[in-house]
């Protein structure tokens, strides 16, 4: 009896010691906390072993005309980033969403949106690139333009026939107030409006023939869109609109049979759930979506990781943003086996959001992400995580 008890005591605190491991093996802020607003970071690994990373930065958002794109670098075998450095800045323009990588080529993109009138629904989304960023600081720019899209009739016939696939959306605003699906439905024939308020978030998909998938979305017409570029981000094309009732900031995977996975944010109706979407032509159209089980309040982020697994990375609760977790997949979705929280505020008063996700060679994950544990206390934060303590 007493070996008995003996070994389930050892088991007992086998699994605890293992529950009590975290998986997080590094953390630091990239910068000092500070009142000025920072959100919305990007990051991306380099040849040379350094990381750099963008975030934007001001007095606010899209009413603030100082608003710019700001960065830093992490050489490769320190622990402490650069001191922050101009990325990008319109004038008098708020300058948002950051997103930073490389294409097939080792070329480096800066793609991020300009908010024209202070409007999201007035964006344009611009770009930067360079062949010459491994030095100290910020990269030199060898080209920079708009990426401008041009979504033709199919856009609304699209909207119109996938606006049927979703399930039955009786309730309108008021008594007198047309229904949502309508409203948009509408919209989507305007010409001006489908061609312009396209905003950035999340990295894009590079496929094997060199094809950028990069993600976007409207907060006019409140879901997403892809923008396809197959000269390496020489010119680019919209795919057709990923329709949903509120499917934003998609954030892409490949699934071993070729096609594309999109999970966003939900900005739709209650309960708020990660929708998803599939595509079978590599990111021209992608069918209705569907919400999924995950909670969802502000933040998602996908990542296909080097064993073939998946990591998902965002808010996965229904009241607000002080909760991060990071979820590992072994079915390409189906369910997540692996569960930790990167952040998790019993005071539920702080924000940690809108994440950044990439794998390097060794298995580890980086990531950036939004700090604010308080409002007036904000910064960009970078952990790193080896997958080995969490996925055994």
């Amino acid at each position: 009896m007493k070996v008995q008890l003996y070994f389930f005591l050892f088991f007992l605190i086998t699994q605890v010691s293992k529950a009590q491991i975290s998986p997080v093996i590094q953390q630091t802020l990239i910068f000092p906390q500070q009142t000025k607003h920072v959100h919305g970071s990007s990051i991306v690994s380099l040849p040379n072993g350094d990381f750099l990373t963008a975030w934007f930065q001001g007095s606010g958002e899209r009413s603030a005309d100082d608003v710019k794109i700001m960065g830093a670098r992490l050489k490769k075998g320190e622990k402490v980033w650069s001191e922050p450095f101009l990325m990008a800045d319109t004038p008098l323009i708020p300058d948002c969403n950051p997103v930073l990588f490389l294409n097939s080529k080792g070329k480096l993109f800066l793609t991020w949106i300009a908010v024209q009138a202070n409007l999201w629904e007035q964006s344009i989304v611009r770009f930067k690139t360079s062949t010459d960023f491994n030095k100290s600081g910020a990269p030199i720019w060898n080209w920079q333009d708009n990426i401008l899209l041009k979504p033709d009739k199919r856009f609304e016939e699209e909207v119109a026939a996938k606006f049927k696939d979703l399930p039955e959306y009786a309730a309108g605003w008021a008594g007198y107030a047309p229904k949502y699906d309508d409203m948009i439905v509408e919209a989507s024939k305007n010409v001006p409006k489908r061609s312009i308020g396209w905003m950035t978030r999340i990295k894009p998909l590079i496929l094997e023939n060199g094809r950028i998938v990069l993600p976007l979305y409207s907060d006019g017409f409140n879901f997403s869109i892809m923008a396809i570029s197959d000269d390496n981000g020489e010119s680019w094309h919209p795919g057709l609109p990923i329709v949903g009732r509120g499917p934003i900031q998609p954030a892409l995977a490949k699934k071993k049979n070729g096609n594309l996975v999109a999970l966003m944010r939900d900005s739709g109706d209650e309960p708020t759930r990660v929708h998803f979407s599939e595509s079978s032509d590599k990111g021209e159209s992608w069918k209705a979506t569907i919400k999924t089980d995950i909670p969802n309040t502000a933040s998602v982020e996908l990542l296909v990781l080097n064993d073939g697994k998946w990591a998902f990375l965002g808010n996965d609760i229904d009241d607000g943003r002080y909760q991060l977790s990071l979820r590992i997949s072994d079915d390409e979705g189906k369910t997540w086996k692996w569960k930790t929280f990167i952040e998790n505020d019993l005071s539920k008063k702080g924000g940690y959001s809108y994440p950044s996700l990439i794998q390097t060679a060794d298995g580890l994950l980086h990531m950036t992400y939004s700090y604010h544990p308080e409002k007036d206390k904000k910064s960009i934060k970078y952990v790193v995580v080896d997958l080995k303590k969490l996925v055994n």
